[in-house]
């Protein structure tokens, strides 16, 4: 037996264990862990600062780095996102539904944990807060594997969540780190049919196709986000350009921020000048096509592939649509399902938007930058699923369970 099969054994025995625990039990645990994460937040902080240190040393780019690093506000919300997540209804033992059959069976749905959810992500060591804080609540235990680069923060992070479940009678393994950041690791974890019921990547392409490429346990992609924002004919303008600004450069290392630009032709005399100024100032490079060149010196050619691009930097690019039509097709033929975004003053353009293009989430007259399980209400989420099975968007608690039918009979025998 592997390290790593060892690791989901101990995991798939933890399980078992926490689905059948109180919900005080769980909010207990993670209401500690919250308390923890401050308290030793001098260790957890010098972990994350030797992790930086190496990671500059080694040439990790700024939005890496934006990624991997934690300070005190981004603490104090890993705390607010497990105290946040202890307050929310647990949904183990919700009954969904139920009904009597004509020769007396009474069937009922009753939501269920889904297990062992593995998680192969890169650089946040937020995430091990994150997902493990989700995983708990849920009666699912964790099988956590992070970057190298993030290991010191990983460590100390787990390490918290460990002691809380201990105190409250949970099994520690509930919470597994896998150490180990070799990529024949990684490999492993992918492979673990038989321990592993779930496994959520996040990350970039290349740990998107090596998932693919090499994962035999069931898998939900939490996949790339090129989000659109279209300026309709009709929008307000002033507004636009705000919340264009904050689509793009809130923060630019996340899934949720706006990479693509799409104009209505009616506007773009307007508007491409004034945004394409803007942006500039907010040191933003632009790439676009004919149409949107012509008017603004500020945007470049694309190069291949870049309007179907994520950047996660200070890099957009920008098309000019002749109607809503073209706009919706543009939306779709490049967006990778995750947040596309309409700033319109007219409801049957807005309702057409919702309804023709096809993305987890479709915003009407807000950031994409709201695409986030906690803004949605949902606690800290462990990520946003790009595809349809079997869940999409935002993964909150009620994503990582599953359900059984449970069937009452008084006798009864199938002729």
């Amino acid at each position: 037996m592997t390290k790593v099969t060892e690791l989901g054994e101990r995991a798939k025995a933890a399980s078992r264990l926490l689905g059948t625990a109180s919900t005080e039990a769980k909010n207990g645990a993670l209401l500690t862990a919250a308390d923890l994460l401050l308290e030793r937040a001098a260790e957890i902080q010098a972990a994350n600062d030797a992790d930086l240190e190496a990671a500059e040393a080694g040439g990790m780019a700024e939005g890496p780095l934006d990624r991997l690093r934690l300070t005190d506000v981004r603490l104090a919300s890993m705390a607010d996102g497990l105290r946040t997540v202890a307050g929310l209804p647990d949904p183990i033992g919700e009954l969904l539904d139920g009904w009597t059959r004509p020769n007396g069976l009474q069937i009922t749905r009753t939501r269920v944990p889904l297990g062992v959810i593995a998680i192969i992500y890169e650089n946040r060591p937020n995430v091990t807060s994150d997902a493990a804080g989700l995983c708990v609540k849920a009666g699912n235990a964790a099988l956590l594997r992070g970057s190298s680069t993030a290991l010191r923060s990983n460590i100390a992070v787990a390490s918290v969540l460990r002691d809380a479940l201990a105190k409250h009678g949970l099994p520690e393994d509930a919470v597994i780190l896998v150490e180990d950041t070799a990529y024949e690791t990684a490999t492993e974890v992918m492979q673990l049919t038989g321990y592993v019921d779930c496994l959520i990547p996040r990350g970039g392409p290349s740990l998107i196709k090596s998932i693919r490429d090499n994962a035999t346990v069931p898998v939900i992609i939490d996949g790339d986000g090129n989000c659109h924002v279209y300026v309709d004919e009709s929008a307000d303008l002033d507004e636009a350009a705000k919340i264009v600004i904050n689509a793009k450069t809130q923060r630019t290392s996340v899934c949720n921020a706006a990479e693509s630009l799409v104009v209505h032709a009616a506007v773009a005399d307007a508007f491409v000048p004034r945004i394409a100024d803007l942006l500039h100032e907010h040191g933003v490079e632009l790439v676009g096509d004919d149409e949107s060149r012509k008017r603004s010196a500020h945007i470049e050619a694309p190069a291949d592939g870049d309007f179907g691009r994520e950047f996660l930097d200070l890099k957009m690019s920008v098309a000019v649509a002749k109607d809503l039509g073209a706009a919706i097709g543009h939306v779709n033929r490049y967006g990778t399902g995750h947040t596309e975004a309409i700033l319109t003053r007219d409801l049957a353009s807005a309702r057409r938007f919702t309804n023709e293009v096809d993305a987890a989430a479709v915003i009407v007259n807000a950031s994409t930058r709201f695409t986030d399980g906690e803004v949605f209400g949902f606690g800290a989420e462990i990520g946003i699923s790009t595809q349809k099975l079997h869940a999409r968007g935002p993964m909150g608690l009620r994503e990582l369970t599953t359900y059984k039918y449970v069937v009452w009979g008084d006798g009864q025998i199938r002729g």
